[in-house]
């Protein structure tokens, strides 16, 4: 119970220092470091593989790194980078929260409780779509990239399936993005604006059709 315990204080405190981290951290800082970098491509790569790995701290959101890719390498080296970039960093929240999420079922606190009853929605989701079905879905939907990957954690979603889910849902936005920093003369927020309605709403009807048909059977089989 003591290891458990401490895992939820760990939890509750990791929340605590994203939601200010975040708000001292804003990706203009950020975007400043990467215009003095961006024509010293090896010191870039250095600084992308860096802010992949702070990046679900600061609660940057993917795309944002995907239109600094863009930017410093283009579009043919952009996209792969980013892609990989996206997916391994979305590794650190679901790894973190399955390491939480132990043993969480079997406890009594408020907080281990609440793990819990999210990891038993989690699990009936993914029971219903399947792990790869649902983690694509999940990436296609307009959803923020993190707390997906925390959900797919707590739900015991398998390592290869949201490795491959997330790899294949994160591609339209990872393309956008890359396109959008690659055009831009002066790297700037401006460059997520291109994360239009549009898109938004393409890839979300996507993801509708993707679990439509496992929703259909999970009602059918219950009547």
């Amino acid at each position: 119970m003591a290891t458990v315990a401490r895992r939820q204080v760990a939890g509750l405190a990791l929340l605590a220092v994203v939601a200010v981290a975040s708000l001292l951290a804003g990706p203009e800082k950020l975007l400043g470091v990467a215009r003095d970098l961006a024509d010293r491509p090896a010191l870039f790569g250095v600084l992308l593989v860096g802010v992949y790995l702070v990046r679900p701290l600061f609660a940057w959101p993917t795309t944002l790194v995907a239109v600094l890719a863009g930017y410093a390498y283009g579009p043919v080296w952009g996209f792969p980078i980013a892609l990989a970039g996206t997916t391994g960093s979305a590794l650190l929240p679901f790894l973190v929260a399955r390491y939480l999420g132990t043993g969480s079922a079997e406890r009594t606190g408020w907080g281990l409780r609440l793990v819990a009853r999210l990891g038993d929605s989690g699990e009936r989701f993914f029971a219903t779509a399947g792990d790869l079905r649902g983690m694509v879905a999940s990436r296609l939907a307009p959803a923020p990239s993190d707390p997906v990957s925390a959900a797919a954690g707590l739900s015991g979603v398998s390592t290869g399936a949201f490795v491959a889910g997330t790899a294949i849902g994160e591609i339209p936005w990872t393309v956008t993005a890359v396109l959008a920093g690659s055009s831009l003369d002066t790297l700037s927020t401006a460059g997520l604006d291109a994360i239009g309605l549009q898109l938004v709403a393409v890839a979300a009807a996507v993801a509708v059709a993707l679990l439509a048909g496992p929703a259909y059977r999970a009602v059918s089989a219950r009547r």
